[in-house]
């Protein structure tokens, strides 16, 4: 017993010094005495354990911890707490390039081939993309065609608020790292943006920190739609549910890079390196599409479906980060969301 409660105050000894949130924590055990690798992640362990345990298959003596947290946590983490993870795994690209561009991410020589927007300077590795989605519930639009695009939905939203009011679901930029980058993004490739924002303020949308509780509250019936939804999530539910329907908006639709990098602080910053050389293979990618429901990255896909947007790894990233602009477009978007 002793020997137990020794081994576990090693395992929890650096969450309880941290102080971000841990939402989901898996300990992966090796066969013997090898390394530990530590991943803190923003994808949820049913997505990623296909890979983990692949990978300890390669590496057997190797023990996994999987931290799942919200995308500004691992951000603060890393920048802030100085925590000891060996990878930082994200949907929030630009947070992740701001953990690069401020030399908090070691260099990694991997021999994957990437698109060169879908890596930066050997320090940060996409290696799953996936659309932006809008999800509906079939049954809360009986009798009303789905929205193609957003000037769709915008009069949809507009024509009937009595069906939708308090039954909208989005990102709080405010609360979610992603969700701030889903909406800087889609403001910079449309003028609808400010607009869709305005008309569903005035149906008192519901605000969410993640898109697992949107499609919770969709699939109990509480809402009538999710915007700006990770596509992996909600195909998989959508897959088991034929009440709600996935859209692709028509005019455009943002993809992003679910993105790793190796933190300055890493305690095993080669085994780190090593599974980024791993998610990156053939047999990663694999796994990622086909067992883990992240699709790997795919530049001809892009080419071949023209309204997929990629949002790039590159400094323009970072924009929308600088203090002052962060402040004024939450205000602006807190005005036209948050109506009274």
């Amino acid at each position: 017993m002793r020997r137990i409660l020794c081994a576990l105050a090693v395992i929890l000894a650096p969450l309880a010094a941290a102080a971000f949130p841990v939402e989901e924590e898996h300990v992966f055990p090796g066969t013997g005495t090898g390394s530990e690798l530590w991943i803190l992640s923003t994808t949820d362990t049913e997505y990623f354990a296909p890979l983990l345990t692949a990978f300890q298959a390669r590496h057997p003596s190797v023990t996994i911890r999987y931290t799942v947290t919200g995308s500004a946590s691992v951000y603060t983490a890393v920048a802030d707490e100085g925590v000891a993870c060996d990878l930082a795994i994200s949907s929030a690209m630009d947070l992740q390039m701001k953990l690069a561009n401020d030399g908090l991410a070691l260099p990694h020589a991997s021999t994957a081939q990437l698109p060169d927007w879908a890596q930066w300077q050997d320090r940060i590795f996409g290696f799953a993309q996936e659309p932006v989605v809008l999800v509906t519930s079939r049954k809360a639009l009986e009798g009303l065609a789905l929205p193609r695009t957003r000037r769709d939905l915008i009069d949809l939203l507009r024509d009937h608020p009595g069906r939708f009011e308090g039954r909208i679901g989005t990102y709080d930029p405010l609360q979610s790292g992603a969700g701030y980058l889903f909406a800087t993004q889609e403001a910079r490739q449309s003028d609808s943006f400010w607009r869709l924002a305005e008309v569903m303020g005035a149906n008192r949308p519901r605000l969410y920190a993640s898109t697992k509780p949107m499609l919770d509250d969709l699939e109990s019936g509480s809402l009538a739609l999710a915007y700006n939804v990770l596509g992996s999530y909600a195909a998989t539910r959508a897959a088991h549910d034929p009440d709600m329907a996935l859209i692709e908006f028509e005019d455009f639709t943002l993809t992003l890079l679910r993105t790793a990098l190796i933190p300055k602080g890493a305690q095993n910053p080669e085994l780190a390196g090593m599974f980024i050389d791993f998610l990156l293979s053939p047999e990663g990618r694999r796994l990622s599409g086909q067992q883990g429901g992240l699709p790997p990255v795919n530049e001809a896909a892009l080419v071949q479906t023209p309204r997929l947007r990629p949002i790039r790894l590159d400094p323009g990233l970072l924009v929308y980060l600088d203090r002052i602009k962060r402040r004024a477009f939450l205000e602006e978007w807190a005005a036209a969301v948050k109506q009274p």
